[in-house]
C-alpha cells in the first residue's frame, strides 16, 4: 500500500497543483484590473501549462518502487505551498515597471531548460528516483554541463515565480524547495552510483551551477 502511495504521488501533486492555480487565475482574474494583476494570472495559467506538459511523464506507469521515498513529501509540500502564496496573495508591485517582466522572463528560461534537459533524457527521465532498465550515463547536451539541469531549470523557473509574488510564504516555499530538491539529488546520486560510468562522470561535473555546487 505505502509503495502505490509513493507511486501515486507526483500524479496527486499535479491535481493539487493544477486545482490551486486554477483557483489562483479565477481570484486574480476578478481583482482590480491593471499590469501587475494581468501579469499574474499570465504566470499563474503558464505554471498550469508547465504542469500540463509533463503530465505525460508524471502520469507514466513506474516499474519498480522509487527510491525517494522520504523527499516526496517535503518536496510536493514545498510546490503545493509556492503556487498557493501565488494563487491567494496579491502581487508586491505596485503597478507597471521595467522590472515586472524579469521574472516571468526567470520562469520562462527555467522551464525551457527544464524541457530541455528532459527531452535529452528521453525514456531515463521519471519523476521519481529510480534504476531502469538498460539505464545508462547520458553525457551530452545540457548534461556536459551540469549533472542535474532539469532541477536546474525547475528551481530557476520557480524562483522567477516566487520573485513575482515575492512576500514571506513565496520566500519560505522557495527555500524548503531548494532543500528538498538538494535532499533528492543526493538520494539519487546514491542510487545511480552502480551505474556503470556514473561515478567517473559524477566526479567532473557540478550539480546544478558551475563553480557552486
Amino acid at each position: 500500500m505505502r509503495t502505490g502511495l509513493l507511486i501515486l504521488a507526483p500524479r496527486l501533486l499535479l491535481l493539487a497543483g493544477a486545482g490551486t492555480l486554477l483557483a489562483g487565475i479565477v481570484r486574480h482574474a476578478g481583482g482590480d484590473a491593471g499590469a501587475p494583476r494581468t501579469l499574474a494570472v499570465a504566470l499563474l495559467a503558464a505554471y498550469l501549462g508547465w504542469l500540463l506538459l509533463e503530465a505525460p511523464v508524471t502520469f507514466r506507469r513506474a516499474a519498480a518502487a522509487p527510491a525517494d521515498a522520504r523527499t516526496l513529501l517535503p518536496y510536493a509540500l514545498a510546490r503545493i505551498l509556492l503556487v498557493a502564496s501565488a494563487a491567494f496573495t496579491t502581487p508586491p508591485w505596485d503597478g507597471w515597471s521595467p522590472w515586472s517582466p524579469v521574472p516571468a522572463a526567470l520562469f520562462a528560461a527555467g522551464v525551457a531548460l527544464r524541457q530541455a534537459a528532459i527531452r535529452t533524457l528521453g525514456r531515463f527521465y521519471s519523476h521519481h528516483v529510480m534504476r531502469q532498465d538498460g539505464h545508462r550515463v547520458v553525457t551530452g547536451g545540457l548534461y556536459g554541463i551540469v549533472r542535474h539541469p532539469a532541477y536546474a531549470g525547475m528551481l530557476l523557473a520557480n524562483a522567477g515565480f516566487a520573485l513575482f509574488f515575492l512576500g514571506p510564504a513565496s520566500a519560505a516555499a522557495f527555500l524548503l524547495l531548494v532543500a528538498a530538491v538538494a535532499w533528492r539529488i543526493r538520494v539519487e546520486e546514491r542510487a545511480l552510483q552502480d551505474v556503470p560510468g556514473y561515478s567517473r562522470y559524477a566526479a567532473g561535473k557540478p550539480r546544478l551551477l558551475p563553480g557552486v555546487w
